[in-house]
């Protein structure tokens, strides 16, 4: 019986080609056999479904610290993927408020957040806003245990979320005014390249706070406008606890008047930290204009030492024509020709004379062109 040999030489290379293709196309589709394909990005999208740290504060004001991955807070807020992307410290996004059936999506600064009917869910940080943040809330609710407050517990943690964003955004706005304003007032007295960087680095500061109160302004403006939005945040809690009251007709008529003033109170509550927001983007607007202001000033200035020079220039070139004149004067009687103005010295005389008042004429008649032209506007 005869032994089958070596495949011929020829089809080796179409083996392995076929072979490192089909390598290929299983890392490509998210194959088991990732590990040394030279796609990182496979590796590391599995990592962001793992648990993550959070802490979980109730209407009761208590709080712990519990391991949540990111498809446990899908089913448990009813919420998509795209939402819980906001609150991932991973990603920068700007601010922003998502009212969603049964959960609020608060991505405020450093406060980020998931808020239900129940509870708070809030990004477990060593940040101090959100630290802070926490340790209100928990203080505020166990203080109203035996007080009545008829706003209801997921607008207790969003109003808290507000308060604290507009306040830290407020506090750096008031530091910057601080900072910037005697900059700018000795930058306008006194011109200088430091002070120039200086105010070069706090207007790029100031660019930058108010792009991020801007966006918190306008995010608030948009949920205002936003009727949607306002009837998922304000009516489905409290459609849910009467629904296990009374469901005849009486009842759902309480329903919709309850959740009508739901949605009032919400409106009043967003609208009290929009004028706070506004009035601190008008601040930076200010500030804005004050910097605007003093770089004309400056223009102005710079403009009145470039005509100062531009002045002392052309005085200095008409200068320079009429002590030109003396020269010619002296090159013309220095030539070795015979005349009889060298037989008698007054004659002399009376050509320098005549030379100079011609000259002297001759620079008033510059000086009175230039004024006419206005060139020397000061």
């Amino acid at each position: 019986m005869a032994q089958s040999g070596p495949p011929p030489s020829s089809t080796v290379p179409e083996t392995m080609t076929f072979l490192n293709s089909a390598r290929y196309y299983s890392d490509l589709h998210g194959g088991q056999s990732t590990r040394g394909s030279g796609f990182p990005g496979l590796k590391k999208r599995g990592h962001n479904l793992g648990s993550r740290s959070w802490i979980l504060i109730d209407s009761k004001g208590n709080s712990k610290v519990v391991e949540l991955d990111k498809f446990t807070l899908m089913r448990r807020c009813s919420l998509p993927s795209r939402d819980l992307r906001l609150l991932d410290p991973l990603f920068i996004y700007p601010s922003t408020i998502l009212g969603r059936e049964k959960a609020i999506v608060v991505s405020l600064e450093q406060i980020r957040c998931i808020i239900t009917a129940d509870e708070v869910i809030l990004k477990n940080s060593l940040d101090g806003s959100a630290l802070q943040y926490k340790s209100e809330l928990c203080k505020r609710l166990e203080t109203s245990k035996d007080q009545y407050d008829d706003l209801p517990f997921e607008f207790r943690a969003l109003e808290l979320a507000l308060e604290s964003t507009c306040m830290s955004l407020d506090t750096q706005v008031k530091e910057l005014e601080k900072e910037i304003y005697p900059v700018l007032d000795e930058l306008a007295s006194s011109i200088s390249t430091s002070n120039l960087e200086r105010v070069r680095r706090f207007k790029g500061h100031l660019l930058a706070l108010t792009q991020r109160v801007q966006k918190v302004c306008d995010e608030i403006e948009h949920l205002m406008d936003d009727d949607g939005d306002m009837a998922e945040i304000g009516v489905p809690k409290l459609q849910r606890a009467l629904s296990n009251i009374s469901s005849s007709k009486h009842g759902s008529f309480l329903s919709s008047s309850s959740g009508g003033e739901n949605i009032d109170q919400l409106e009043m509550l967003l609208e009290a930290y929009f004028v706070v927001i506004d009035n601190t983007l008008n601040k930076l607007l200010s500030l804005k204009e004050y910097i605007e202001d003093t770089e004309d000033l400056i223009n102005i200035k710079l403009g009145n030492v470039q005509n100062q020079l531009i002045q002392f220039e052309l005085l200095l070139t008409a200068a320079t024509f009429v002590a030109t004149i003396f020269t010619v004067v002296t090159a013309v009687f220095g030539m070795n020709f015979d005349d009889s103005v060298f037989e008698n010295a007054s004659t002399f005389n009376w050509v320098l004379i005549i030379t100079g008042v011609s000259c002297g004429l001759l620079y008033l008649a510059f000086l009175i062109y230039f004024r006419h032209k206005k060139v020397f506007p000061l």
